[in-house]
C-alpha cells in the first residue's frame, strides 16, 4: 500500500511516499480503508521532534512516539474511511462501514499511522460511524480539534461559563471550540486576524476582535473563561497569558492547549459527531491535499496561519 515514511525526525522533507506491507487486522481489530486524513500542529511537532527530551512533554512525546527516530515511521493519528476487512471477534462494525477513527488514546496506546492507505486498530478504541451528511474530507477535520476543544474547554468548567474569549479562534482547535461553547450557552468572543474575522463570526461567536488592530485587553470587556488555542508553533505563552490575566473576571480561568496532554474520550467525539449530524457544528477545511503532496501540506500547517483544518485525501 501507499503511505508517507518518517524515518527520521526533521523538517518536512524527511516525510517520503513509499510502498509499505497493508495491515491485517488481529481478532478484535477493524481494518479501515483511508480515504482522507488530516495534518494536525501535533503531528508537525511530532515529525519536527523539536521538544528536548527533559520536558515534560518531551519526555511523554518520546515514551510514546520514540526516541531518536520514530518508533512507527508512519504518522498520522485521524482516519476517515470505510471497514475493508474485520478480526473474526469484532462485533460493533461490519466491512464497508463508513467510520470515523482517532488512533491515539494516551501515550502508552497510540497507534498513529493514518498516513497511508490502510490502518487496523482495535473495535473498541475510538471508532465510530460517519455520519452521512458530512463528506469524508468533513469527517477527517473533526476528531483532533473535537477532542482537545472538548478537553480544555471541560478543563475550563465550560458548562459554567457565560463569558468566553477563545484567542486563535480561526485555528482547527479554536473554530470548533467556538461552536462547542456557544452549544454550552456561552457568549462568545473570538480573537484572529483580519482575514478570518468573518470566518470566526459565522461560526457564532457574537464579537470578534482583529489582534492586529486591537489589544483585546485593553477593552473594559471582562471574561470568566480565556481559551488560548494559538498553535504552539506561533504561541508565545508567557506573553499571551500575561495578556489574557488583564481581563479575567475574579474567578475566571485561562486555559492554554499548551496546558499538559488532551485526555480524549469517545464520548466527546460522539457528541460533536451528533452536533454534526444535526447541523449545529461545521467542520472547517482549509486546505485539502493528495497524499503525495505530503511535505507541501506540513509546510503549510507549520506556518501557524491555516484556518481550520488541512485534510489529506488519501484513497478513493
Amino acid at each position: 500500500m501507499k503511505a508517507i515514511v518518517c524515518t527520521k525526525y526533521g523538517a518536512p522533507e524527511v516525510l517520503q511516499l513509499s510502498e509499505v506491507e497493508k495491515p491485517t487486522p488481529k481478532k478484535n481489530e477493524v481494518c479501515i480503508k483511508i480515504l482522507a486524513t488530516t495534518v494536525t500542529s501535533s503531528d508537525c511537532i511530532i515529525r519536527n521532534s523539536n521538544l528536548p527530551w527533559w520536558h515534560p512533554m518531551g519526555l511523554l512525546m518520546g515514551i510514546a512516539i520514540g526516541f531518536g527516530k520514530p518508533r512507527n515511521p508512519l504518522l498520522g493519528m485521524v482516519a476517515a474511511g470505510e471497514i475493508e476487512s474485520v478480526g473474526p471477534d469484532v462485533k460493533k462494525f461490519n466491512i464497508d462501514d463508513a467510520v470515523i477513527a482517532y488512533t491515539v488514546l494516551s501515550p502508552t496506546k497510540t497507534r498513529m499511522g493514518t498516513y497511508a492507505e490502510y490502518i487496523c486498530i482495535p473495535e473498541d478504541w475510538i471508532v465510530l460511524p460517519k455520519p452521512q451528511n458530512i463528506s469524508f474530507e468533513e469527517a477527517a477535520a473533526i476528531p483532533y480539534p473535537a477532542e482537545l476543544a472538548m478537553h480544555f474547554l471541560r478543563k475550563g468548567d465550560i458548562k459554567s461559563r457565560k463569558n468566553v474569549l477563545i484567542v486563535g479562534a480561526s485555528g482547527s482547535i479554536g473554530t470548533t471550540a467556538v461552536q462547542i461553547a456557544r452549544h454550552y450557552g456561552a457568549k462568545v468572543t473570538g480573537v484572529c486576524r483580519t482575514a478570518n474575522v468573518e470566518l470566526v463570526k459565522s461560526l457564532g461567536a457574537e464579537t470578534v476582535i482583529d489582534y492586529t488592530k486591537e489589544d483585546y485587553s485593553q477593552r473594559a470587556e471582562r471574561y470568566d473563561l480565556i481559551l488560548d488555542a494559538v498553535p504552539t508553533q506561533v504561541a508565545d505563552r508567557k506573553g499571551l497569558k500575561a495578556q489574557a490575566e488583564k481581563c479575567l473576571t475574579a474567578d475566571g480561568k485561562y486555559i492554554s492547549i499548551d496546558d499538559g496532554i488532551a485526555k480524549v474520550s469517545y464520548d466527546d467525539l460522539a457528541l460533536v459527531l451528533e452536533l454534526a449530524k444535526s447541523g449545529k457544528f461545521k467542520p472547517v477545511i482549509d486546505r485539502i491535499y493528495p497524499l503525495e503532496e505530503m511535505v507541501e501540506a506540513h509546510r503549510y500547517v507549520e506556518s501557524g496561519h491555516k484556518k481550520g483544518n488541512v485534510v489529506i485525501i488519501v484513497g478513493s
